[in-house]
């Protein structure tokens, strides 16, 4: 509160031109003007502050001159208050029946103290049975599922690998199929086509063997015409003879050539396309090996994992098993130290 008085009286300004009025030319200069004019205060915003009594100090202040405040500070008397009297309690005589009755009351407060904790253990190590017991249950049902989880993944991973397998191999059996009657289909066909050149060679050779026959027929009957006749016939039947005879053997070497060739074709074919279905053969036994490799490999990947995952469920029930052992055993010691406060309570007792 001091401090609060002291720092508004300091902070005011009490200076001439904050509290005289404005001049003319200003009021007239903000009349002209929209700002609102407010009244000035001619008096001084200090005000003394009113006495009051405060328990040890006072604080006064007065302006004695312009600009200049004075501050008086009086120190209050100390009063001086005695302390209380401690009102001493009278002593009270106290007789051997009644030390022996609180003593009494202090064996069985203590007796009931005891049972009270053996009730508490009692009921901590009732609770650290039954959780230890839902703990085991939990862990049972736990495996339990895990254990039905997994073999119902395996079961189904193997089915699948099966489903497959038989999948690939009756896609196999059918490219394997179309294969071969693609090569039936092509070397029935160019067993059509040998059969066909052998045919027409063969109906060439016989139309041949007409013609000469028929040309030999009409030699003859030329050959009773007079001798010149038949001289001249003679020689441009030579000349047509052996101009046929080198056509025809023309016309066979071709058509012999046209038939190595075409059989060397068919030839190359027939190898080019037994090359590519033994390629393809190959490349299908090889992807067929890598596929069933792959699955060997997750086959086995899985079986890994899932004898991981049971080394570990084994090991937290190594673990579990080993903490309900501990718990046990110091359930045993619990029991024994409370055989033991029994014993001594009833020493006690009887002595």
């Amino acid at each position: 509160m001091l401090i609060g008085l002291v720092r508004e009286s300091v902070m005011q300004c009490f200076c001439h031109t904050c509290r005289a009025p404005l001049p003319t030319a200003v009021n007239a200069h903000m009349r002209s003007t929209t700002i609102p004019i407010t009244k000035v205060k001619t008096k001084p915003r200090t005000q003394q502050p009113k006495r009051v009594h405060f328990v040890s100090t006072e604080v006064r202040c007065q302006e004695n001159t312009r600009g200049g405040v004075k501050y008086e500070v009086i120190l209050g008397d100390t009063e001086a208050k005695a302390p209380p009297k401690i009102s001493t309690s009278p002593r009270n005589s106290v007789s051997v029946q009644e030390i022996e009755e609180k003593l009494k009351a202090a064996e069985e407060r203590r007796q009931q103290l005891e049972l009270n904790k053996m009730a508490a253990l009692s009921a901590k190590m009732q609770k650290i049975e039954e959780a230890s017991r839902k703990k085991d249950e939990q862990t049972n049902q736990f495996i339990a599922a895990t254990r039905d989880a997994l073999e119902q993944k395996m079961g189904t991973v193997t089915e699948k690998r099966e489903a497959y397998i038989t999948d690939l191999k009756t896609k196999l059996k059918d490219h394997i199929e179309n294969v071969e009657k693609t090569r039936l289909s092509l070397e029935q066909q160019t067993d059509e086509v040998r059969s066909a050149i052998e045919e027409k060679l063969k109906i060439a050779s016989i139309q041949r063997d007409e013609n000469m026959k028929k040309m030999l027929v009409r030699l003859k009957e030329h050959n009773s015409r007079p001798s010149e006749k038949q001289k001249s016939v003679e020689s441009t039947i030579e000349n047509r003879k052996s101009e046929v005879i080198n056509l025809i053997e023309n016309k066979l070497c071709i058509a012999e050539q046209i038939r190595e060739k075409e059989i060397q074709k068919k030839l190359e074919l027939a190898k080019k396309h037994n090359e590519h279905l033994n390629e393809v053969k190959q490349s299908l036994e090889n992807k067929k090996s890598e596929k069933v490799q792959k699955l060997e490999n997750k086959l086995s990947a899985a079986e890994q994992k899932r004898e991981e995952e049971i080394k570990k469920k084994l090991e937290n029930i190594k673990k579990q098993e080993k903490r309900a052992e501990i718990v046990r055993q110091n359930k045993a010691a619990v029991l024994a130290a409370k055989g033991e406060l029994t014993a001594t309570d009833q020493q006690l007792n009887c002595s």
